[in-house]
């Protein structure tokens, strides 16, 4: 099992460093953008609606990742004043939720993205791109999010029961303070 947790954490990380990339022909296409707007006096066709489509991967592709770091956005009114233990319970009974949704997104965005591939769906603009392998990334991130959060409840079930959980292992562990 800890070989399993250690290698869906490290996918997770190495999709995020590969993910992290993305910023850069971003960056590139839409500075671009903004030249040729200032320069030639209009922007090409293809270039903001090409960095939409990169940024899109982008924001999905990293959730497994952000749960490894525990880095997603977490009301703290009351979470963060409770120990470690007390965090593990809490993480646990409400884990349900977090299935739940993971799995209506990846049968609905599978659905879609099977569909969109199936017919090589192509955007409604004059440039026409394929889209349908950026909504292919959508199940692909909500996998691995949901992996990662398997691998989340493993870390919190050991965190009751009193073991150590290496953070190489399972990502990085709640602390006793609050994060702030």
């Amino acid at each position: 099992m800890l070989k399993v947790a250690a290698a869906i954490t490290q996918l997770n990380y190495w999709v995020a460093r590969i993910a992290a990339w993305l910023i850069v022909p971003i960056f590139v296409l839409l500075m671009a953008d903004v030249i040729m707007r200032y320069v030639v006096g209009s922007a090409a066709i293809w270039t903001s609606e090409f960095a939409q489509l990169i940024f899109g991967v982008y924001a999905v592709v990293a959730g497994g990742y952000l749960l490894a770091e525990r880095a997603h956005v977490n009301v703290d009114i009351f979470y963060g004043k409770f120990s470690r233990v007390q965090k593990a319970r809490v993480d646990l009974a409400t884990s349900f939720l977090f299935f739940l949704f993971l799995g209506v997104l990846i049968w609905q965005s599978a659905d879609m993205a099977w569909e969109s591939a199936a017919k090589l769906e192509t955007s409604s603009s004059i440039w026409n791109p394929y889209i349908w392998p950026v909504k292919l990334a959508i199940p692909v991130a909500g996998v691995l999010l949901l992996l990662q959060g398997l691998v989340r409840v493993a870390s919190d079930i050991r965190t009751l029961a009193g073991l150590d959980n290496d953070p190489a292992t399972f990502g990085k562990q709640a602390g006793d303070a609050s994060s702030h």
